[in-house]
């Protein structure tokens, strides 16, 4: 999971603006912490950079490849993980914390997180 805290500023200090609305398609997202076991599944994704994973009770989710230590079958998580997706709408705007495997995990304005892809936003600075 990543929150203000863990990643500090946006990135770059940018903001996205949501060009295409897009709703989850995983409304029980996988929540995953640093250390856990996966085994690993061979589920092909649209989005490279991507790994279907099973945790130990049972729950599949997607996880950026970058967050596990893929051993064959098997991997471990090496970070807290949050497989929120957020759903947005065309005009609402976001706040970018970190990008991974072509999403981005963002904030709206009323406070929700979860990752947007990128192809779903314009992305902005901001001038103070």
């Amino acid at each position: 999971m990543i929150s203000k805290n863990e990643v500090g500023e946006a990135v770059n200090k940018k903001t996205g603006l949501v060009v295409s609305s897009r709703a989850s398609d995983y409304p029980d997202p996988l929540l995953l912490r640093a250390g856990d076991e996966v085994a690993i599944g061979v589920k092909k994704s649209e989005w490279p950079g991507w790994i279907w994973v099973t945790d130990g009770r049972g729950k599949s989710g997607w996880v950026p490849e970058a967050y596990l230590n893929a051993r064959g079958s098997d991997g471990t998580v090496l970070r807290d993980y949050d497989a929120t997706e957020l759903d947005v709408e065309k005009g609402e705007e976001l706040v970018l914390y970190e990008e991974v495997a072509g999403w981005y995990w963002c904030t709206n304005k009323a406070g929700r997180s979860g990752w947007v892809p990128v192809e779903n936003l314009v992305l902005f600075e901001i001038h103070e």
